[in-house]
C-alpha cells in the first residue's frame, strides 16, 4: 500500500507505511523502525504483521532530519549515515511522533482500536518508552539499545511489555543486560526472553547477524503475545 500522512503534534506531517490484512480489519500494530529508516526490511516486517491479521503502520521517525530515509546495512557509507541519523535523533520528539501515529492508527479504517507496538534496535528502545509513556495496549521490544539508562521509568509500565534480548549483543553489553533484567524483574507486566549466542539484529532477515533459530522463537513469542493481548 502507499504511504499515508500523519499529523505531527507540534505541526507539520510525516509519512507512514500502512499495510492491511486481506480482510481489511484487525487490531493495530505500530512498527517502529531501526536506524535505517522505513526501508525494505521494515516494510516487509510491516507486511508480515498484516499477513498475520493486523492493521500495521510503520512511521518515518527520521523526518525531522531527512524525510524518506531508506538505506540498508550493506555498505560502510550507509552505516555511517545511519549512525549520523541515530545520533541526531531527538528521542522526546520521536516518542511524540509515535503517540501521534498511535492515535492515527486507532482511527484508521479497519483497525479494531486495540493497538500494540513493536520496535527493533532504536525502535526497541522506543517500544520500551511507549510502554512507559503511552496508551498502547501492549508493546514488544527487540534488542533495544540504551534501555539501561531509562529504568527509572519502569514503574510507569502498567500494560504488557515483551522484551527480546540478544545475549551476544555488541551494542548492549552483558553489564547493561544485567542492569535491565535487575531493574525490570518484579514488574508483573514485563516478560523478558534472552537468546544465547544471538547478536544485535538477530531478527533482521538478510542481515549479518540473522539468526534463524532465535528469530523464529522470538517471532513466535511475539505472535502469541499479540494474540493474548490484542485478540
Amino acid at each position: 500500500m502507499p504511504d499515508i500522512k500523519i499529523a505531527a503534534r507540534d505541526g507539520g506531517s510525516f509519512t507512514g507505511y500502512l499495510a492491511k490484512p486481506t480482510s481489511g480489519r484487525g487490531p493495530g500494530v505500530l512498527v517502529i523502525q531501526e536506524i535505517f529508516g522505513v526501508n525494505q526490511v521494515m516494510r516487509e516486517i510491516t507486511d508480515g504483521f498484516a499477513k498475520q491479521g493486523f492493521v500495521a503502520l510503520c512511521p518515518d521517525l527520521f523526518w525531522r532530519q531527512q524525510p524518506g530515509i531508506q538505506i540498508t546495512d550493506k555498505t560502510e557509507a550507509e552505516w555511517k549515515r545511519a549512525f549520523e541519523l541515530f545520533n541526531g535523533f531527538n528521542v522526546e520528539k520521536g516518542v511524540d511522533d509515535l503517540k501521534a501515529t498511535l492515535d492515527a492508527l486507532r482511527k484508521t479504517d479497519g483497525c479494531s482500536g486495540k493497538v500494540g507496538t513493536v520496535g527493533y534496535c532504536l525502535g526497541g528502545k522506543l517500544a520500551y518508552l511507549m510502554a512507559t509513556r503511552s496508551a498502547a495496549d501492549c508493546s514488544v521490544s527487540y534488542y533495544g539499545v540504551g534501555i539501561e539508562g531509562l529504568l527509572g521509568e519502569a514503574g510507569k509500565i502498567t500494560k504488557p511489555l515483551l522484551m527480546h534480548i540478544a545475549e551476544a549483543d555488541k551494542f548492549v553489553p552483558p553489564e547493561a543486560q544485567a542492569k535491565i533484567k535487575a531493574g525490570l524483574t518484579g514488574n508483573k507486566h514485563i516478560t523478558i526472553h534472552s537468546y544465547p549466542g544471538a547478536d544485535h539484529a538477530f531478527a533482521r532477515v538478510g542481515g549479518e547477524h540473522w539468526n534463524a533459530t532465535a528469530a523464529q522463537s522470538a517471532n513466535q513469542r511475539t505472535a502469541a503475545f499479540y494474540k493474548q493481548h490484542l485478540g
